[in-house]
């Protein structure tokens, strides 16, 4: 009689710890992304009458201290009444953010990267409906002895036209943490660097032509990415050129 008692105790406190973990790991992943942002983020040229595009990005990740890696999260939306047609989402990498990975999508050669990047992935969409959007898993990593910056451009299928583009804008942390496991990153925050002394203030390290930002307050509108079309090997023609101030949407 004991040993059946013990049996069906066991067994209780089996399925309360199997319903313990159920909850606890969807609550985890159900926290796991945080509100998304189109901070950075202004219109380029105009896009196809009813169709409006725009991109987000997580408010907050977190760059794991030992292994420099991070997870961000790219959406691209159409919040307009007309389907986009084919378009294409780019993510690129500047300074101490390395897009190292972005599910489904085609990395961008190295002689074919924007000026000043260090990284890029080319997303091909054949059609966005009105009122959707797509999101894409971006791995990453993170130098937090840089600052860092990600940039979400969002084109026509051909790169001749870009209709939005968010950022080059950084994610940082004014005070970052190198002995705790990982260390928080806020978007729109320029990075302290862990390093004491570090060339933060040297301006642009790579030589060449710093790309504008696209915050609000900036008077110069991002960058236009134009060129040849990505194929599906991920060869591109890209290239950045500078644009005159246009009219903001309100």
């Amino acid at each position: 009689m004991s040993s059946r008692r013990m049996t069906i105790a066991t067994g209780s406190l089996l399925t309360a710890s199997f319903s313990a973990v159920m909850i606890f790991s969807f609550s985890a992943g159900a926290d796991d992304e945080g509100p998304m942002s189109g901070k950075g983020g202004k219109a380029v040229d105009k896009a196809p009458a009813g169709v409006e595009l725009t991109t987000l990005l997580p408010e907050k990740i977190e760059v794991d201290n030992s292994s420099q890696e991070t997870a961000i999260t790219a959406t691209v939306k159409n919040g307009g009444t007309k389907d986009s047609g084919a378009i294409r989402l780019l993510v690129v990498g500047f300074d101490g953010l390395s897009v190292k990975g972005v599910e489904g999508c085609a990395e961008i050669a190295e002689k074919d990267l924007p000026e000043g990047s260090n990284s890029g992935f080319a997303c091909a969409i054949d059609n966005l409906a009105a009122g959707k959007s797509k999101s894409y898993a971006v791995d990453a990593t993170f130098d937090l002895k840089k600052e860092g910056k990600i940039c979400l451009p969002v084109q026509d299928a051909d790169g001749t036209k870009t209709f939005w583009q968010q950022g080059p804008v950084p994610f940082g942390a004014n005070n970052p943490s190198p002995n705790a496991p990982a260390t928080p990153l806020l978007l729109g925050t320029d990075n302290s660097p862990v390093t004491p002394g570090s060339d933060k203030a040297g301006g642009n390290k790579s030589g060449g032509k710093e790309l504008p930002k696209t915050g609000p307050a900036d008077r110069i509108l991002p960058l236009g990415a134009v060129g040849a079309a990505l194929i599906s090997a991920g060869a591109a023609g890209l290239w950045w050129t500078q644009r005159r101030p246009q009219r903001s949407e309100s």
